[in-house]
Formats: structure tokens, C-alpha cells, sequence
């Protein structure tokens, strides 16, 4: 009798756990083992920063599958279970605990760690960084008992963070190194509106300012920063980016370059070995660049591609990119990458926050923001996705269809 053929993923988060998902659908009969490091099943992350650290919403409600999903699937999930080391060679893995388990065709998503502030006081108790189920359980508790919060970092974690505990009726103090909230992914300009949106929602910002240390006696107790000022609080938030988890794949002779380097059909320089989620820098065909995205719908999106390619299927990965947040009464979706421009066009006015804000490069759409607005962001990704030059007067109107843009 012949052998099953074995699929193993790494990582049982949202690209995971969807890849697990995408390969019962397609048919594959063989032996599919999904393996990640933490206790629960698989889940989304979104909630941690914003509904379920507010305590708004449960478990259940934003875990990938329900509870007999797996079972009922025959998918192996090995929950507590760290992969140690990945043999290319012989098609093997080494597991903790668990031993040695053969796989023929493997997919990497073991996401990212939050990095961390390399100053005195760092490792002081009472200084959280967001990433998991567990580390938002804590970090919930010591919201309960605060009342005064600093949040370091005011990208995506730190200002949904901020958004969150000023809901949670706390004293927020948000510092950061830009000028502006959001600097980094959307730009100056747009970034004002994020930091007018927390001013007036009652936060105290702290821009263009570093951390030197933080000091306190066993618990951290202020934040010094770099003009030489001091912030007191109760609890501590940093939230500084991430770095992607690639040391399985550089051990294992993978090639790495700011993430596990794949071609477009997420599969690595390894044959057999795919990769997805924040993990991927995968390359793109419609941009011609290699693009590592740590979002939502690419975990959610890539996890599929990949399951569906490590089943013998050739699927470029060409999707719009695309992204999400809610602060405060502010909702907003982003598709594309706002990475380079020489433009930026409003259609309706910032001061609202409820308008659709769109990033140009030599006259082509390269991203656009919809806040506050809704059903139109397909034909934003559209848009993105012609890579023609548009009429601007037409792409500033409210009045003209979005749709119409697209054709002409």
C-alpha cells in the first residue's frame, strides 16, 4: 500500500489555517497537519487591538473555524507545538514536542514577533507589546486597573491601541518618533488626519520623539524621551513594528530577505517549501517588485494561493493589496500601497472624515483610502489594478461613478 502524502503548515494562524482549509476543498485526500505555538485554535488578529481588547467581542467570535472544524475536516491540528528544525534534504521535521514528522510538501506562515526597544528599563514589568491571544489577555487585565496609558509607536497597533483605551474611558499619551500618527504607511499629509482624529478624541500626542529608557522600581513607572521630558503612567503599550519569524527557513538553507523570499506562486527557493502570510515577501507580478504585507487579507488571501499551488496548481498571488482599521467612529479601508506618489487627491473634505483619499504617481492610481465610505473598494482596487493615468477632476467629484474611471 502506498504511503499518504503528507502536507504540514507552520503556523496556525489566518494563512494557516485557511491554506489547511483550501486544501480540503481542492480534493487533496492525504494527510494535512497544521501546527502552531499557541494553545487555542487558530484565530484572526485584528480584534486584539480593537473589539476584543475592549472586551466587545469573544473568542469565538473571530477564531478562523469553530471548534469541530478540524476534526471534521481531518485536519491535524497540533496546537503548544514549536517546529525546531526543517530538513530539505530528507523532507523532514523536527517538532517540540512530537519528534520527527515527514511531510512531501510544506508551507511556512509562521507570522511575525513585535519588535522591541533596545534601551535601559525595556524588560520591566508593566510594558506590553500586542500580539497574540495571551499577550492581549494581560494586557486587557492591566487596562482594568490603569488609568493613565502610554502607548510608544503610533502605526497601525499603537493608534488602534490609543483608540481603544481612550474608548475605555483611559488617559492616553501617545509618543511618537514621525511626525504625524501613520507617517510611515500613509505620509504626512494624510497622517494629520489620524492625529487630529486622536487630539480630538481627548489623546496627547507626543510627535517627533524618541525613547531614551524607561524607569520604575521592578515596574515600569515613565517613559523618558529624547528632548529630555518624562511620561508618567500606569501601563506601558509599545508598538514598534514587526519583525518576520524566518529562522526556520535560513536555518534550513531557504533564502531570506526581509522575509521568506518566494516567487509568485508563494513557493520559496526551496522546491516544496511555500510561505504566506506577514512572513512572505513574495513577488508580485502586476507591480514587478517583491511586496511583504502585514495584513489581514494577505494572510487571509495567500494562505488558499499556496495550498492550491502545493497541490499541483500554478495560481500567480496578483492580488490588490488591502487593509483595514477602525478608530474611534473613524472606519476606513485601504486598497493598494501608498509606498510612492507625487499626488494625492481628495474626493470630499478631510475635515468630515468621510471622503475617499487617493495617492498618484505620474498620474496613475497607486492606492486609495475610502473613510467612512463604503461599497467602493473594488473599483479603488480597480483602479490600482489599470495602472492608467485618470481624469483628476472626475476622480475628485463625488458625483462621478467610480466606475466610470475605470474604463476610460
Amino acid at each position: 500500500m502506498s504511503r499518504r502524502p503528507t502536507f504540514v503548515i507552520i503556523g496556525a494562524g489566518l494563512a494557516g489555517a485557511k491554506a489547511a482549509e483550501a486544501l480540503r476543498d481542492e480534493g487533496f485526500e492525504g494527510r494535512v497537519v497544521l501546527i502552531g505555538d499557541e494553545p487555542q485554535r487558530p484565530y484572526e488578529r485584528p480584534p486584539l487591538s480593537k473589539a476584543y481588547l475592549r472586551g466587545e467581542a469573544s473568542f469565538d467570535e473571530f477564531a478562523v473555524h469553530g471548534a469541530d472544524f478540524y476534526d471534521a475536516h481531518a485536519i491535524e491540528l497540533f496546537t503548544s507545538t514549536r517546529c525546531t528544525a526543517i530538513d530539505p534534504a530528507a523532507r523532514q521535521l523536527s517538532l517540540d514536542p512530537g519528534g520527527r514528522l515527514d511531510y512531501d510538501q510544506l508551507l511556512l506562515a509562521p507570522g511575525a514577533t513585535p519588535r522591541t526597544l533596545e534601551v535601559a528599563g525595556a524588560d520591566l514589568e508593566g510594558i506590553f507589546s500586542l500580539r497574540s491571544l495571551a499577550t492581549c489577555d494581560l494586557l486587557r487585565a492591566g487596562l482594568a486597573k490603569a488609568s493613565k496609558v502610554a502607548i510608544v509607536g503610533a502605526g497601525w497597533i499603537g493608534a488602534e491601541v490609543a483608540a481603544s483605551a481612550r474608548q475605555m474611558g483611559k488617559d492616553v499619551v501617545l509618543v511618537e518618533a514621525g511626525e504625524v500618527p501613520l507617517e510611515r504607511a500613509l505620509g504626512v499629509e494624510v497622517g494629520r488626519m489620524f492625529r487630529d482624529l486622536h487630539a480630538d478624541n481627548g489623546v496627547v500626542l507626543r510627535m517627533g520623539t524618541g525613547v531614551e529608557s524607561f524607569r520604575g522600581h521592578g515596574v515600569a513607572e515613565e517613559v523618558v524621551l529624547s528632548d529630555g521630558s518624562s511620561v508618567r503612567a500606569d501601563l506601558f503599550v509599545v508598538g514598534v513594528g514587526v519583525l518576520p519569524n524566518v529562522e526556520l527557513a535560513r536555518e534550513a538553507g531557504v533564502v531570506v530577505d526581509n522575509g521568506i523570499v518566494t516567487d509568485q506562486y508563494l513557493e520559496s527557493s526551496v522546491p516544496g517549501i511555500y510561505a504566506a502570510g506577514d512572513v512572505a515577501n513574495a513577488w508580485h507580478p502586476r507591480f514587478g517588485v517583491r511586496m511583504r504585507l502585514e495584513h489581514w487579507a494577505t494572510a487571509l488571501n495567500q494562505g488558499p494561493v499556496a495550498a492550491r499551488n502545493m497541490s499541483g496548481r500554478e495560481i500567480a498571488y496578483d492580488q490588490i493589496p488591502y487593509f483595514f482599521s477602525d478608530q474611534y467612529d473613524l472606519a476606513m479601508e485601504v486598497s493598494g500601497v501608498p509606498t510612492r506618489w507625487d499626488q494625492v487627491v481628495y474626493r470630499g473634505d478631510p475635515r468630515s472624515r468621510e471622503l475617499i483619499v487617493f495617492w498618484l504617481a505620474d498620474g496613475c492610481v497607486v492606492a486609495g483610502m475610502n473613510v467612512n465610505v463604503w461599497d467602493v473598494a473594488d473599483d479603488i482596487a480597480e483602479l490600482v489594478r489599470a495602472k492608467r493615468p485618470v481624469d483628476l477632476k472626475g476622480l475628485a467629484d463625488p458625483e462621478t461613478p467610480l466606475s466610470s474611471l475605470i474604463s476610460r
